[in-house]
């Protein structure tokens, strides 16, 4: 498998472990709506928070939750809206991004909660 994708999976699993120790339910892991992917979708209190993670050995060229520019917001956006309806939910929704980088010893996590707001 090639190496990106192990750190992706791996950086999701930290998210995922990361959001269970402040209480957040998971929902959801890698739900998809056509070729668009949410990597997580969990609730915290009374919102649904879809959570994209971004996960780097380096931030040479850019800290990992730079790399959620306008087209993935749309696209994660998209598909927010499909799971909502999918769901027939009417709830309190955010976007966050969980920015890791595995440059260290220890993984650095930064949770970037309302990360952007939907214009709908």
């Amino acid at each position: 498998m090639a190496d990106h994708i192990n750190t992706g999976r791996s950086g999701e699993e930290l998210a995922v472990n990361y959001l269970i120790s402040k209480a957040y339910q998971i929902l959801e892991t890698n739900w998809r709506f056509g070729h668009k992917e949410i990597d997580i979708i969990a609730q915290n209190g009374n919102e649904i928070v879809f959570i994209e993670v971004k996960t780097r050995k380096s931030s040479y060229y850019e800290k990992p939750h730079e790399a959620v520019d306008i087209r993935k917001q749309e696209f994660l956006i998209e598909a927010a809206e499909a799971f909502l309806e999918e769901k027939e939910m009417d709830v309190e929704i955010r976007f966050d991004i969980i920015s890791i980088l595995l440059d260290k010893k220890e993984p650095q996590i930064e949770h970037i909660k309302d990360a952007f707001t939907p214009l709908f």
